[in-house]
C-alpha cells in the first residue's frame, strides 16, 4: 500500500442541526451520508466562485469533520459561523495528521484510489514528488495552483465529482445550475501531454514521468 502525507485543514460542525445546516451550505448532498460516509463538496460564493474544496466526513450522528486545504481552515470556519445564525451547532478548528493511502480503508476522498486516514502511525512511502505525478495524472486539480477563488467549479471538472443537482439550495446553486443546464464554460482543466505542438490557455502544474516525458495539467479553450 502506498502512503503520502496529505497536509490539511480540519473544521468541525457538530450539534442537532449540523446535518441540516451543512446541507444548506455546501454543494453535495451531506443529508444522504450514513455515520462513517463522506463526499466531497464545495463552499461557494452566490456567485459560485470557490471558497474551499472540502471532503465532508459523517464522524458521527450529529459531527461532521470538514477536511479542507492546509491554508483554508480558518476561512472554512469563519464563514460557517459567520453564516450559522440560528442554527444549533459548534464550528470549530480540529487538530488531525492526514496521510493519503493507496489501497485499504478509510475515509473516501477527492483523490481517485485513494483514502483518508487520520492520526494514524503509517510512515509515508511516498515522496512529494511521486504524489505530484500521481495527481497530475489523475487530473485532481490543487489549491493555489489550479483553483483558487477566480476558478468556476466547471471549469476544474468539479461538477462531475463535488455537486449534486437533485439537492436544495446552497448558495451558488442558481449560477452552478444555470451553467449546468443551459451554458458552457469556455476553458477547461485538462491532463495535458506537454511537447511543441501542445497549445494551453496556462498550465497550473507539471510532472516529469520516469521515462522523461513531462505531463501537465492546464485550461485549455473550449
Amino acid at each position: 500500500m502506498d502512503v503520502a502525507k496529505r497536509p490539511r485543514s480540519f473544521v468541525r460542525v457538530d450539534g442537532p442541526d449540523a446535518r441540516d445546516y451543512l446541507q444548506r451550505m455546501v454543494s453535495n448532498d451531506v443529508e444522504a451520508l450514513q455515520v462513517g460516509d463522506s463526499c466531497p463538496a464545495l463552499l461557494l460564493t452566490a456567485k459560485a466562485r470557490l471558497i474551499a474544496p472540502l471532503v465532508v466526513w459523517r464522524r458521527g450522528e450529529e459531527d461532521y469533520l470538514l477536511l479542507t486545504e492546509p491554508e483554508l481552515g480558518e476561512t472554512v470556519r469563519a464563514q460557517l459561523a459567520r453564516m450559522r445564525l440560528r442554527a444549533r451547532c459548534e464550528i470549530e478548528l480540529e487538530q488531525h495528521d492526514s496521510v493519503l493511502a493507496f489501497g485499504g480503508d478509510g475515509i473516501a476522498t477527492d483523490f481517485p484510489g485513494a483514502v483518508e486516514l487520520l492520526d494514524s502511525a503509517l510512515e509515508p512511502s511516498m515522496t512529494e514528488e511521486e504524489l505530484e505525478l500521481r495527481r497530475i495524472e489523475a487530473g485532481v486539480p490543487r489549491w493555489g495552483r489550479e483553483l483558487d477563488d477566480r476558478v468556476l467549479p466547471a471549469e476544474a471538472g468539479l461538477d462531475r465529482t463535488h455537486i449534486s443537482f437533485s439537492k436544495g439550495c446552497y448558495p451558488g446553486q442558481e449560477p452552478v445550475a444555470r451553467l449546468h443546464y443551459r451554458g458552457h464554460v469556455n476553458r477547461m482543466l485538462q491532463v495535458v501531454e506537454l511537447d511543441d505542438e501542445t497549445t494551453v490557455e496556462r498550465v497550473t502544474s507539471s510532472a516529469r514521468r520516469p521515462d522523461g516525458s513531462v505531463v501537465a495539467l492546464a485550461y485549455v479553450r473550449t
